[in-house]
């Protein structure tokens, strides 16, 4: 039983390095990071919903998800094929038009809670 919980241990420190790593060295994660603390920013002073923000932390978990499964992917593609090859380029396309597809769909959710709000205080 000792084992496991060790394992589990390790699991965890390997994730946690893996998100330093990605908030670190990857620009688009930083530029991410910094829209995620304004929209919480905001959602503070407008007095969220339990509802509201379970969509919004939500939206968040899912950019910074994509985020780092399009990171990982041009990782590995760069890895496994550092010249240019056309099923590279559209693997790393692909990623990266799923995070653009997943950043859409979160700015959809900020604004349908937050124009209300704002609208609200005039």
């Amino acid at each position: 039983m000792n084992k496991y919980f060790s394992d589990r241990k390790k699991s965890f420190g390997y994730a946690f390095e893996g998100i330093y790593a990605l908030f670190k060295n990857e620009a688009h994660a930083k530029i991410h990071l910094v829209a995620a603390v304004l929209v919480i920013i905001t959602g503070i002073i407008l007095n969220l919903t339990a509802t509201e923000w379970c969509f919004i932390f939500f939206a968040i978990g899912g950019v910074f998800m994509a985020e780092g499964f399009n990171t990982a992917i041009e990782k590995v593609c760069d890895r496994v094929s550092p010249e240019k090859h056309p099923l590279i380029k559209a693997a790393k396309d692909i990623a990266a038009g799923s995070v653009l597809l997943f950043v859409f769909s979160a700015v959809a959710v900020g604004l349908i809670i937050f124009i209300p709000k704002i609208m609200s205080l005039f």
